[in-house]
């Protein structure tokens, strides 16, 4: 039945699209993907990095998701800490399993993000 996985979407609060913006594609180097015009009134935001896609959809009331989350793999999880830190993004660490090391971040809307590293054994 299921072929592959398409895209993740999450939620975000309405009129902050300029926010999310800035931290998925300058922090985290995803690029905007255009949404079809029969959906752009409903705000949020698509982007792409690669063949991931990741949506951001508008959700009132808000509630950030502070357990569910996208895991994004990187290439260099020493690199990417490196990176976010310079850009002023709070990282928090958690217990590396067997062949992942991995890390949590917040977006601007306080949704979790796990970004980790798949390690040789």
């Amino acid at each position: 039945m299921i072929e592959e996985l398409h895209h993740i979407q999450i939620a975000m609060p309405k009129g902050r699209e300029g926010d999310a913006r800035k931290f998925y594609c300058g922090v985290l180097g995803f690029s905007e993907v255009e949404k079809p015009k029969a959906l752009r009134g409903r705000g949020g935001v698509w982007f792409q990095c690669q063949n991931v896609r990741f949506h951001l959809g508008v959700e009132e009331p808000f509630v950030p998701a502070l357990k569910a989350h996208p895991g994004f793999r990187v290439d260099s999880l020493e690199n990417t800490v490196a990176h976010l830190k310079a850009a002023g993004v709070d990282v928090r660490t958690d217990i590396d399993l067997p062949d992942i090391k991995r890390i949590y971040i917040s977006d601007p809307f306080g949704n979790r993000i796990e970004l980790l590293e798949v390690v040789a054994l």
